[in-house]
């Protein structure tokens, strides 16, 4: 008997039952389309109905709007399809006649707006057009006034702060920018030195305003949260007072309710850091731009290359590519502002060594990091090729003999990584059955396979079962506790301060007896070791309930995560998760040496396809 297909609706009709049965369309696309149109109370014609059923679909992948001019790319990769996709002229005709667009005698309800932007005309969910809308106001807002700051007072402070010789170019006015303006977006890629950068931006503000400095450090998950405060405590120069928790923390924002703080009770913070903003949606900025007091400073840090929120929006690239914000004092030159902070660094906006690009950027509050202190050489070079598009430098790169940090290896070709494994293995369960907790998490994080999908054979779930079998993992030890497993916590637990996507091993516990601890199964004499910054933290597996072992790991998961050396599984070619930013985010979670399992054809067709996520934040909107 066939499965039914839960993707196909039977009840549609028209065009959109058309799209439905290509696949193009979702069953959830069509509902809640169906929904909106029955709302509206009027007739609706074929085409309105799939430009509300396609903005449907641009959210629900992502997207916080519909951009009409790339319809015709709806089709790209399917080979064949019998829908006829309609010009954008007709779509938007459609549209703007439309009650879902004009309102109707039902009432003044309009569940879509349109608007006109440099990407082409866009087509919004009411909810996600207000949201972008509260963004793009409250940022707007923010640039026309500044800080009252003594440049005199700033030099000093960034003087005392950066001490190093180390100490870069843009780091220093990364400080002075922040301190002479409201918002400041510090961007870069792993290793470029964010954190050490925050620490000082704080240290500077401390310095500016004294003792009494109310400082939030927020990020999107529990665990970014924790490695933020781990982080910003051992870099920082000064006691940091605030405690780093998550943004729905920070706003006591609780499912299926409204946030605590909001516009009519803002939060007390002075200086406000939100780690991984990469992660953030559009959801949670519009709430949190809400949520600050006009005079606070906000700081926003995070890698727009990286894979973005799982939610609509791709906050962070928006900001970073935003190119209509207002001079703060109105004038078409620079803002004073900026003036002030190379004049409190004593640099010249014309220096040498300062990129003509990012000091543009400066002028709109944004800051990229650039130099790399974690890791160089091969890696860099094709991280850089990758966020270039550029698949003939990637490859030239990856099969180069003079690359030997980074290699290409072919699917059937996998002895390599399965030395690799077995030397991974030995040195985990090494470490571990001598209650080593240190050595076995340096252990644990010396090598990481990760993968684009959890299914499949080429998923975690199928590498995992390869690793298991080349460590000759026994069926007694995957019904319980053993020496050496390596455990994933899937769920936060405030009670032992663990946070979904931490990883950790169980190894013999130190102070009893080790040999139950190679019982397969028992938990009397083992323990299960976690570090959080340069702590490391012992708890008994009983503590633990959402767990599970790790032997590999996918790519969403690992962000935020560095490791020695990672096997980067490519998905098989025409996966809807071989993007660009999926690459690189993966690519840059080593620190010495990568291997990438995959042809050459699908790395390319990887590093081509860039996470298309229509936005109207990057630019002014009009009225059609």
């Amino acid at each position: 008997m066939s499965t039914p297909d839960v993707q196909r609706v039977d009840s549609a009709t028209g065009t959109l039952a058309d799209w439905n049965a290509a696949g193009l369309l979702a069953a959830a696309d069509l509902h809640i389309t169906d929904r909106l149109v029955r709302m509206c109370g009027e007739p609706v014609s074929d085409d309105a109905r799939l430009g509300a059923a396609l903005a449907v679909r641009a959210v629900r992948l992502g997207s916080t709007c519909l951009a009409l001019d790339r319809i015709g790319e709806l089709a790209a990769g399917q080979e064949s399809t019998e829908v006829e996709i309609p010009s954008p002229r007709d779509l938007l005709d459609a549209l703007a006649v439309s009650p879902l667009v004009t309102g109707s005698d039902a009432g003044p309800l309009r569940p879509l707006v349109v608007r006109d932007s440099v990407d082409g005309p866009l087509v919004y969910l009411q909810k996600y057009f207000r949201q972008e809308q509260t963004i793009r106001e409250i940022l707007d807002g923010r640039s026309q006034t500044a800080p009252s700051v003594d440049t005199a007072a700033l030099r000093e402070a960034v003087a005392a702060v950066y001490s190093s010789p180390d100490d870069g170019a843009l780091q220093k006015l990364a400080a002075a920018v922040a301190a002479t303006r409201w918002t400041t977006v510090l961007a870069g890629g792993p290793g470029t030195g964010k954190t050490y950068t925050v620490a000082r931006i704080l240290a500077v503000l401390d310095r500016l305003q004294g003792p009494g400095l109310r400082i939030g450090l927020c990020a999107p998950t529990g665990r970014a949260a924790a490695q933020l405060q781990a982080s910003v405590e051992a870099e920082s120069t000064l006691p940091v007072t605030a405690h780093a928790v998550t943004l729905h923390s920070l706003l006591g924002w609780r499912p299926g309710s409204n946030p605590r703080y909001g516009r009519g009770r803002t939060l007390p913070h002075d200086v406000i850091v939100v780690d991984e903003t990469s992660m953030l949606s559009m959801t949670a900025m519009s709430r949190l731009l809400d949520a600050v007091r006009p005079d606070a400073r906000v700081v926003f840090v995070g890698d727009p290359h990286q894979l973005a929120s799982v939610e609509a929006g791709a906050v962070l690239a928006d900001l970073v590519e935003r190119t209509d914000l207002p001079a703060t004092d109105g004038t078409d030159g620079p803002p004073a502002t900026l003036t002030q902070a190379f004049d409190a660094v004593g640099l010249d906006p014309a220096a040498e060594d300062l990129d003509p690009d990012d000091v543009a950027r400066l002028a709109d509050g944004v800051i990229t990091l650039r130099r790399q202190f974690r890791f160089g050489g091969g890696i860099s070079k094709v991280a850089a090729a990758v966020n270039a598009g550029d698949p003939e430098a990637v490859l030239e790169l990856v099969t180069s003999p003079d690359i030997d940090d980074v290699e290409l290896v072919a699917p059937d070709d996998l002895d390599g990584v399965a030395g690799d494994i077995l030397s991974w293995g030995r040195d985990l369960r090494s470490a571990a059955r001598t209650g080593n907790a240190a050595g076995a998490l340096d252990a644990l994080d010396s090598h990481r396979v990760l993968c684009a999908h959890r299914e499949g054979s080429w998923g975690v779930r199928g590498w995992t079962t390869r690793i298991t079998d080349w460590l000759g993992t026994t069926e007694a030890e995957h019904m319980g506790w053993y020496v050496g497993q390596p455990i994933l916590v899937t769920a936060n637990d405030r009670q032992t301060a663990t946070f979904n996507g931490d990883t950790g091993v169980v190894i013999a516990d130190p102070d009893a007896d080790p040999q139950p601890a190679n019982r397969p199964g028992s938990s009397d004499a083992v323990r299960v070791a976690f570090r959080r910054g340069g702590e490391v933290r012992l708890l008994h597996p009983t503590q633990l309930a959402d767990v599970v072992s790790v032997h590999a790991m996918t790519i969403h998961r690992s962000q935020g995560s560095q490791f020695d050396q990672v096997t980067v599984v490519l998905p098989p070619a025409g996966s809807e998760l071989l993007t660009r930013e999926l690459l690189y985010t993966a690519i840059t979670r080593a620190r010495s040496r990568v291997r990438i399992v995959g042809t050459a054809d699908v790395l390319a067709a990887a590093v081509n396809r860039r996470v298309q996520r229509a936005s109207g934040l990057r630019s002014t909107l009009s009225a059609i």
